[in-house]
Parts: C-alpha cells; structure tokens; sequence
C-alpha cells in the first residue's frame, strides 16, 4: 500500500508514529529517550488509540472541536499523560478538509460549541497554562465568557496566536506545516530527514511552549544552538544531551512536525525507503 492510497486517519496515525520513532530529537521523546512519567511505548499507544476520532475526522462529519476533545479522552487511558493534544489541534482539521485549503474552510465554519468542547479537551490534558485572562482554560468561568461572547473556535485561537504557534497554524494558513512538509520532501526519506526538517524549523522559529516554561530567552537560545547543529559547529547528539539534562523540549515543533509529515505522506514522500 502506498502512502497515496492510505485512508487519511492511517497516514495520521503513521506520521504521530515517525515524529516519535525519529531521533534524536532534542530534547523530546524518542525511542532513545524516555521522560519520568511518559515514555516512548506512551506516544505509540497513542497513536492506536486516536484511531477512532481521526477516523471521525475522516468522515467530514461532526464538529472540530468535539472530534479533539474525542481524541484526547481516547488517548488518556494509559499513565503517560498528554502526548498529543497540540498534534491533534493541527491534524483534526487537515483530516477534516483533507489538505491545507480544506483545513481552512472548516476552521471558519467553527463556532461556540466547537470552542467549548475544546476547552474541555484541554481541561482533560491536565495541563496548567499561566495565562490568567479572561479566557484561561483552567478557569471553569471562561466557558461562560465563550458562550457569552459567542466566540468560535477561530476565535479563540486568534486569541491564543501571539503566545502559541500551534493557535497560529490555524489562523496563518498552516505556513510552518507547509514548510515542514516541503523541508522533509527536500531532505530525502526516512528518519534522517524528519530529524533534519525538525532542526531546521527548530532553527527558524522559537518554540512557544519552551517560552510558556522556560521564557523567551532560553527559546531563543535553543534556536542558536539548532543553527550551530545545521552549520556544523555542534553535534546533534549534544545538543539533544543538553536539552535533556536542562528539561527542555521543544513540543510546539514536535506538533508541527507531525503535522507536516502528515501533508508530506499525503503528497507522496517515502518514509521507507
């Protein structure tokens, strides 16, 4: 079977299964590295257990935001914690509108419902944010704020954009996940070019959820050091080992890169060969 005439929920689940299966990576799971609480076996039983909500995306039919918050109770069954909640913000739409321009007509079609069923998505990844407005997801008030506002899913990750680079792939035109898809398609196949489109974008823009737990300046440091890897000047597996004695990882590209093999596969590029 060959990429081109995989269902879409089947090249999903196989490009959550390269990002993770490629490595190094730095600082991120992989099959050579394993954090405390969450290990690689954690993000492949994942990508098994999203089967049924990326398979509801394939259908075109339902709502965005409940197919995410599907897939993140699907994927909660197991002690690892969230693995996959940014990847599915960005693969549940490509899904839906089945390329990048479709992705964008059904973003604009979402409305209060989608945008509550994602705050409920969210309120099941157990993750804390610091945002402290009006409309932080781990205030059960902000719900009322969207039904009052009448805000859509769009909305609100137009509202989230300028602190979060996954909310800005839906409001910018996925233009890091064409990126990525086109870096890969450059860089040849197998895991080797994954790694080296990771780097790449990781060397271009500065990972939001570094900054949410480490702040702008350590982001923008990671950035210089994936320069120095891609030039020559430090080796992939230091930097791997750096960002993995310092707790950092770089999860917003990690998302991204999964969604950009996604769109990769679809377009005909080889993971095997």
């Amino acid at each position: 079977m060959t990429c081109l005439l995989m269902k879409a929920a089947e090249q999903a689940q196989l490009a959550m299964m390269l990002e993770v299966c490629a490595f190094p990576k730095p600082g991120n799971v992989d099959r050579c590295h394993d954090y405390p609480e969450t290990r690689f076996e954690h993000f492949l039983a994942s990508t098994i257990f999203a089967r049924p909500a990326l398979e509801e995306a394939e259908t075109g039919k339902g709502r965005i935001g409940e197919i995410i918050r599907h897939a993140v109770e699907q994927t909660s069954c197991h002690k690892g914690g969230n693995t996959h909640f940014g990847a599915f913000i960005l693969l549940i739409p490509l899904i839906y509108g089945r390329s990048i321009e479709g992705a964008m007509k059904a973003i604009e079609r979402t409305d209060t419902s989608d945008a509550v069923a994602f705050y409920r998505a969210f309120g099941l990844t157990k993750v804390h944010t610091c945002s402290g407005d009006e409309l932080d997801v781990n205030d059960p008030k902000s719900l009322a704020v969207l039904r009052e506002r009448e805000m859509t899913l769009l909305d609100v990750m137009q509202h989230s954009a300028a602190n979060d680079m996954v909310a800005r792939e839906w409001i910018t035109g996925f233009p890091l996940t064409r990126r990525g898809a086109d870096l890969l398609k450059q860089s040849g196949t197998g895991r080797q070019a994954i790694v080296q489109m990771f780097i790449t974008l990781l060397a271009q823009e500065p990972d939001t959820f570094i900054i949410k737990k480490h702040g702008v300046p350590i982001a923008l440091e990671i950035m210089r050091k994936a320069r120095e890897v891609l030039d020559g000047n430090e080796t992939l597996e230091n930097f791997d080992q750096d960002c993995i004695d310092k707790n950092i990882n770089p999860g917003s590209i990690a998302d991204i890169t999964i969604a950009a093999i996604f769109i990769a596969l679809g377009e005909g590029w080889q993971w095997d060969s």
